[in-house]
């Protein structure tokens, strides 16, 4: 299912990429946007220039964020550069602003599906998950900030026409990224269960989680119950409640979003 939706969400990014972007000379985000303005000024196509851009970022991911997400990042890099080269540019529509906001809403569907996959697209993707480790900030509106540099090469390169164009396509990508990717969310849960043990033993394998054991007693039935209040990610929800439903499928879960978080928290 990850890899389905990595491959949905690369193909997202080459069709806004080729259809709507790159015939009106609209840069992208980051080192896509790079790639992209690259190949307009060269006989290089952008899917080869993406990915060799992209390698030095994939070797710090390697070392920083683990094997499993860099695996699922240089399959979206790899499958991103195979649709760029092999999807025609086009160009849809003869209207540049309607063609950065549409481009721009794309892009944002194709990189939010693949964060949801727990992967990235590449590029200043993966310097932004490593600075949203530190703190809990919107990643869309971090790659917002760090393609500043972008607007102002698009802005001296090609016209300011096209830099504001280009500021339209990753405002518009990076609020629908937010829209998609609410990891940033946290949520507190509080399970009541009479398998307090079970349950308790496997959410700490599968999710690294710190957990709090209440032990409590039924106000009606008058039996011994187990309370475990944990803190985790909004993606991480569906896990629990398999996990949950597995083990005490009559278990009694009481799920609120949580404000803000101070202290020890694992930050994935």
């Amino acid at each position: 299912m990850q890899i389905l939706l990595v491959i949905a969400g690369a193909m997202l990014v080459a069709v806004a990429y080729n259809f709507f972007l790159i015939p009106h000379e609209i840069l992208s985000s980051g080192l896509s946007g790079i790639a992209i303005m690259l190949g307009i000024l060269t006989p290089i196509n952008t899917g080869v220039l993406n990915l060799l851009l992209n390698l030095p970022l994939l070797v710090l991911g390697v070392i920083k964020l683990g094997k499993r997400f860099i695996a699922y990042t240089i399959l979206s890099v790899v499958a991103l550069s195979v649709f760029l080269y092999i999807v025609p540019v086009v160009e849809l529509s003869t209207e540049p602003i309607l063609s950065s906001l549409f481009g721009g809403v794309l892009t944002g569907a194709g990189v939010g599906i693949t964060f949801r996959a727990s992967a990235s697209s590449g590029g200043f993707d993966i310097i932004a998950m490593l600075l949203a480790r530190k703190k809990d900030f919107p990643l869309g509106t971090l790659l917002s900030i760090m393609n500043a540099g972008v607007i102002l090469i698009a802005g001296f390169l090609f016209s300011w026409d096209a830099a504001l164009s280009t500021l339209i396509a990753i405002y518009a990508t990076g609020k629908v990224v937010d829209t998609i990717h609410t990891k940033h969310i946290k949520l507190t849960l509080n399970i009541v269960t009479s398998k307090g043990d079970e349950i308790c033993e496997k959410l700490l394998k599968r999710l690294y989680r710190g957990i709090t054991v209440i032990d409590a007693k039924g106000a009606y039935s008058g039996e011994s119950r187990t309370v475990l209040m944990t803190v985790i990610t909004r993606y991480q929800l569906n896990e629990v409640k398999q996990v949950i439903h597995e083990t005490d499928p009559t278990a009694f879960v009481n799920i609120t979003q949580t404000v803000e978080v101070v202290g020890l928290f694992h930050r994935e």
